[in-house]
């Protein structure tokens, strides 16, 4: 992790998004005693990962750089997942 530039260290190390995201899953499922099927509860999961998505408006700081970062040490992969 250390050899990587300190943009793309604070990207790794950021989990406040990651525990935000999962506190949200969390509070649609604790309120349902039981589901009727593994399906229901997968349909419920992603129609509020789509709630919450559109609700991500909050650019990453020094986006450019970091994205140049990950281009110079990732690649192909990089390119990919755009």
């Amino acid at each position: 992790m250390f050899k990587y530039p300190p943009e793309i260290r604070k990207l790794i190390c950021t989990t406040n998004a990651i525990e935000n995201f999962n506190r949200q899953l969390r509070k649609v499922t604790k309120t349902k005693s039981a589901f009727v099927s593994d399906d229901a509860l997968m349909k419920l999961l992603y129609l509020t990962t789509m709630q919450i998505v559109d609700k991500w408006t909050m650019p990453v700081r020094d986006w450019g750089i970091i994205l140049d970062n990950l281009m110079i040490y990732f690649g192909v992969r990089v390119d990919i997942a755009l």
